[in-house]
């Protein structure tokens, strides 16, 4: 009994300098991302199990906050790739020479929405995430507010103080949402109906959940968010409508890339391969209902119809070409009313 205890004792500390040995030998990769926090431990649970050499560390923030600092880091990149952010952010940063070219294996199987086509592609989708309406019904009902069924509908004087949208310097929700009303009523006229929008704005916010987060618990009316949000609040029992404006909805996509230069190019592109496959897009899909993967397409329970329709044609090239420009107008009209920052 005594020999088999010592052996028992012996094997387990074997295995757990083995385990310790094993760890110490992964290769941290330096991941900066713009993914829920709720979402990091599954995503590096399945990297480090698809590609055990790895070792993610991530950086989390906004997306606005992650495209600033990834852009300030130019001229000496601290991150090894970029996963979940915004395709318009990537490719500023392609522009600027900063992302390396590679061919995931696998990518033909994506939609081709979700593929950078060029003979040299430096990104691939991942989902995408749509701006749509929160509507709380209760409060609404209450004060005599029909539910809105269009943009325009947000600007009926009944709405004054009681919508709520994120800033789009800080929040990827909030900057495809301006750049798909820019897009759809052209500047001229765009300009215009975010003038009269910020009549009866309640406040700007530095997330792109937290407007449906505002309307579900009856603080607003209405928040202009993103959509999975309105999902999840929706099923947790709040009298929520998530709406899908008749004038079409803007949507961004979250993308990966590979930074340019870094150490740790063969492993970020054994991470690159992974981030293409039909099981990562199932774990995409546990938090966006729209994937890359065409064979993913299992739509949460109460997801809204008709929203992969009313996408609009999305110029992501415009979008990421015009980006300065559009916030530094967007600021010097509404930053007023922005919210303060945690």
């Amino acid at each position: 009994m005594k020999t088999g205890l010592k052996l028992g004792v012996a094997a387990a500390a074997l295995a757990l300098a083995m385990g310790v040995a094993g760890a110490q030998s992964r290769t941290p990769l330096t991941v900066y991302t713009a993914l829920e926090n709720d979402q990091l431990g599954p995503f590096k649970e399945a990297i480090e199990a698809a590609v055990p050499e790895v070792e993610i560390v991530w950086v989390r923030d906004s997306t606005g906050v992650i495209t600033a600092r990834f852009l300030a880091e130019a001229e000496n990149p601290q991150a090894d790739m970029v996963m979940g952010l915004a395709v318009s952010s990537l490719m500023m940063f392609d522009e600027r020479g900063l992302l390396e070219s590679y061919a995931a294996s696998g990518a033909d199987a994506l939609k081709e929405q979700f593929r950078d086509n060029r003979d040299q592609p430096t990104w691939y989708g991942m989902d995408a995430y749509v701006g749509v309406i929160c509507y709380n019904t209760a409060e609404g009902g209450a004060a005599g507010i029909e539910t809105p069924t269009s943009w325009q509908d947000l600007l009926a004087p009944e709405f004054e103080g009681k919508i709520v949208m994120p800033h789009p310097a800080s929040s990827g929700t909030g900057y495809l949402t301006v750049a798909a009303w820019l897009q759809m009523m052209g500047e001229e006229d765009g300009w215009a109906f975010m003038d009269s929008l910020h009549e009866n704005m309640a406040a700007y916010l530095h997330s792109g959940s937290a407007p449906c987060v505002q309307a579900a618990r009856g603080e607003r009316v209405a928040g202009i968010a993103l959509d999975m949000r309105g999902v999840q609040e929706q099923a947790q029992g709040a009298p929520l409508e998530v709406v899908v404006p008749a004038e079409g909805v803007g949507w961004e996509m979250e993308a990966s890339a590979i930074v340019a230069g870094t150490e740790h190019a063969e492993l970020a592109q054994k991470v690159m391969d992974w981030s293409v496959t039909r099981e990562a897009n199932d774990l995409y899909q546990l938090t966006y209902a729209i994937v890359a993967h065409p064979d993913a397409n299992n739509l949460p329970e109460g997801y809204p119809d008709g929203v992969e329709e009313a996408l609009i044609d999305n110029d992501f090239g415009w979008m990421a070409s015009n980006r300065e420009r559009i916030l530094a107008e967007w600021s010097s009209r509404y930053e007023a009313k922005a919210a303060p920052r945690n």
